[in-house]
C-alpha cells in the first residue's frame, strides 16, 4: 500500500519510507548547488586574473561539476537501493507468511512452529491471487514476470504501480 508524502512522514512505525519520495527533490537541489558552485569558482577565477578565469570557464569548474555529480548521483542511487531492498523484503515476507498461514505451516498466533500431522491443502485466501491475470502479471518496463504484491520488478528494479 503506497502511502502520501505526509502520512510517511508522520509514519511512527516506519513502515512506509519518506526518502524514496524526496530523492528526486535532493538530486535537483544538488544539481542547483553544483552550478551555483562552479559559477562562484568561474567568477572567482576572473578577478584573480584572466588567464585563470578562462581556465576556471573551460576546464576547471566543468570538470569539477562534473565530478561532484557524479559522487552526488552513485551516492543518492546507493540509497534508494538500500530502501527498495527493505521494501522488497518486507513484501516478499508478507508474502511469505501468508502462504505459510494458508498451507497451515503457522497457526493462528503466527508462530513458527509447523502443525501437527500432515497439512491438507488449505483453500486459497482472499488474499492470495487466484485470477490468471494476477498470476502472469509482467513488469510493463523489461516483461519479466512478477511477484504479486511486488512494488519494484526484481529483474529490472523498475517501480510497479
Amino acid at each position: 500500500m503506497e502511502r502520501g508524502f505526509f502520512s510517511s512522514l508522520f509514519d511512527i512505525s516506519f513502515t512506509s519510507f519518506v526518502t524514496t519520495k524526496l530523492i528526486k527533490v535532493l538530486y535537483v537541489l544538488s544539481l542547483v548547488v553544483i552550478a551555483i558552485t562552479a559559477l562562484v569558482f568561474v567568477v572567482a577565477g576572473f578577478e584573480e586574473s584572466a588567464g585563470l578565469g578562462l581556465f576556471m570557464l573551460v576546464i576547471g569548474a566543468p570538470l569539477g561539476a562534473l565530478l561532484y555529480i557524479i559522487y552526488t548521483r552513485v551516492i543518492l542511487e546507493f540509497i534508494i537501493q538500500v530502501f527498495r531492498i527493505g521494501e522488497l523484503l518486507r513484501d516478499q515476507g508478507e508474502l511469505q507468511r501468508q502462504a505459510f498461514t494458508a498451507a497451515g505451516w503457522l497457526g493462528g498466533d503466527g508462530g513458527g512452529a509447523p502443525a501437527a500431522g500432515p497439512a491438507s491443502p488449505a483453500p486459497p485466501g482472499p488474499e492470495a491471487p487466484t485470477t490468471a491475470a494476477a498470476i502472469a502479471a509482467s513488469c510493463p518496463n523489461c516483461g519479466a514476470p512478477t511477484t504479486p504484491g511486488a512494488r519494484f520488478c526484481r529483474s529490472c528494479g523498475h517501480q510497479l504501480d
